[in-house]
């Protein structure tokens, strides 16, 4: 989920900001890939760690994406045609490239997010898992396929899939690399060009995905990166092109998706979550207690699939409930650029305010704390201990809204159905996780989860990191897939050809119809049940 921030309007050569976290020159070359006009306004992204701005990046115009729209569209007409193993090529390359030059993603991905970098490493995981399966897959997933005729032998139909054109993708600051490239990949791959708009906030990792993808092959022109805000750059973005794959809050996922409806275009939305957890009584508490912790805290909560709700078995409440709470207490919170901490900063003092609120709000309505609630000044500006609470009311913001950080609330239940219930009992329906001794009593339970996936003894990365299954949501969660073949035939078009045989050998359907208007509806109502008979499809 993303939350719009706040632009700020720098000039590189004059702001008064004497030093940043990155030198100009270093990053010249990323900056370069904006589409942008020669003196264009820019956006100084400030480093969640320190509050340092980081560098002075050009901001787009709609006139800017309108631009990059055209330049598209010119590239698009002769990557389609290209060869589909060269386009698989381009992937594969993808693939080695950024396991090769991962520490440099995961030092941007962390000045720009502030994530721990075992967070941020789960981002560079991702793009390799998507791009070797659609390297591997797309030939599957986009061959024609064939179907069943009107009249079998006489009428032979081919199913077809063709690229929409130019993909325009408006992504979040919080998985800068995931929900950049990991979109970008299946759209290329089918044949698109994409126009892709990252946060401001997060714009070098994703430049820095323009730039490996140059690196891998991809010719030029076939992605414009505009850089802007939502209500500005994003919506010209929906303006002009023939997909909109957005992923954000749920409210102006509605925006976006009026927007797009209106020019008849189609759109694939993650939205907000709200995901629940369950504990059963018969699961080991610590095993449980350890994945709770990956669910809860990984990227310092700022995950679309991460949880905020558990509802723990009365039977093992007061144990699941120390084991995770000494689990948490234990976490490192810090901001190097290294694997020695667990958890990270949030983003921004936007989402801090969200989560101090909801926090506060919930224990002036007679919330517990049983770990963290402690915004810790001494590590840096954003950093919120992981948070655990109890005895959370139902008029506490925290127990339906989504909070988007470290902070999860526990709840006894009696019973299997009484948990799902309770999972079930919200408007947002994106991820979910059952822990349990019995797995077919947890894949049982998951299938009454209203829910777009559900984890069985994990958290989310069983179901994300299979990147072979659907990813999405349901209700106010969204609306279509990433992943799989689904995510890739987001952006296609299907065509159906229908050949009809033997029309000038005397065999065409005309000859039915020649028998006459009383005669052929009696004919044919035969040949239907003589069809049925023979079992054919």
């Amino acid at each position: 989920m993303a939350h719009d921030g706040h632009t700020e309007l720098h000039d590189p050569e004059t702001d008064p900001l004497a030093t940043y976290v990155l030198e100009p020159e270093d990053v010249r070359t990323l900056l370069a890939r904006v589409v942008a006009a020669p003196g264009a306004a820019t956006h100084t992204p400030h480093a969640p760690y320190t509050g340092g701005p980081i560098a002075a990046v050009p901001l787009s115009t709609p006139a800017d994406v309108a631009r990059a729209a055209r330049a598209a569209r010119a590239a698009q007409r002769l990557w389609a045609a290209t060869p589909l193993r060269a386009r698989t090529a381009v992937l594969s390359r993808v693939h080695d490239l950024v396991l090769a030059r991962q520490s440099d993603v995961l030092d941007l991905i962390q000045l720009e997010t502030g994530k721990a970098r075992v967070a941020a490493f789960e981002e560079v995981c991702d793009i390799a898992l998507v791009s070797r399966h659609y390297a591997a897959r797309a030939g599957r997933y986009l061959r024609t396929r064939r179907v069943p005729g009107l009249i079998p032998g006489l009428t032979s139909v081919r199913v077809l899939r063709h690229p929409v054109g130019v993909v325009g993708i408006v992504a979040p600051w919080n998985f800068p690399l995931t929900l950049t490239l990991g979109d970008v990949l299946p759209a290329l791959v089918a044949g698109n060009a994409v126009i892709l708009r990252p946060d401001p906030q997060t714009a070098l990792t994703a430049l820095w995905a323009a730039e490996l993808l140059e690196e891998a092959g991809l010719p030029d022109g076939l992605l414009q990166v505009v850089v802007g805000d939502g209500p500005t750059v994003g919506a010209a973005v929906v303006e002009h092109v023939d997909h909109v794959s957005f992923t954000g809050s749920t409210a102006t996922g509605r925006v976006v998706a009026a927007s797009a409806g209106e020019r008849l275009v189609p759109v694939t939305l993650e939205l907000g979550g709200k995901n629940p957890m369950y504990v059963a009584e018969d699961a080991d508490v610590e095993i449980a207690a350890e994945g709770a912790v990956r669910a809860c805290f990984v990227g310092t909560g700022q995950v679309c699939v991460s949880v905020e709700r558990i509802y723990v078995r009365e039977e093992v409440f007061d144990a699941f409930a120390d084991a995770f709470a000494r689990r948490t207490r234990a976490l490192r919170l810090g901001s190097g650029l290294d694997y020695r901490s667990d958890v990270g900063s949030l983003t921004s003092a936007a989402q801090l305010a969200t989560v101090v609120e909801h926090v506060e709000d919930a224990i002036g309505h007679g919330a517990t704390v049983l770990a963290g609630a402690v915004h810790r000044t001494d590590v840096g500006p954003y950093f919120y201990e992981p948070t655990i609470l109890v005895d959370v009311p139902p008029e506490a913001r925290l127990h339906r809204e989504e909070t988007f950080g470290p902070v999860v609330a526990l709840y006894p239940v009696a019973s299997d159905d009484e948990a799902v219930a309770a999972m079930n009992d919200s408007d947002l329906g994106l991820n979910a996780s059952i822990w349990t001794a019995d797995t077919r009593r947890g894949a049982a339970l998951a299938r009454r989860v209203r829910a777009g996936t559900v984890n069985v003894n994990e958290g989310y990365v069983a179901t994300w990191g299979s990147v072979g299954a659907p990813q999405g949501g349901v209700g106010d969660s969204g609306h279509g897939h990433r992943h799989g073949r689904e995510g890739l035939w987001e952006t296609t078009r299907v065509q159906t050809v229908a050949v009809q045989h033997g029309v000038h050998a005397g065999l065409g359907l005309h000859r039915l119809f020649d028998l006459g208007t009383e005669t052929w509806p009696r004919v044919y109502t035969e040949l239907l049940r003589a069809m049925k008979a023979a079992r054919l499809p």
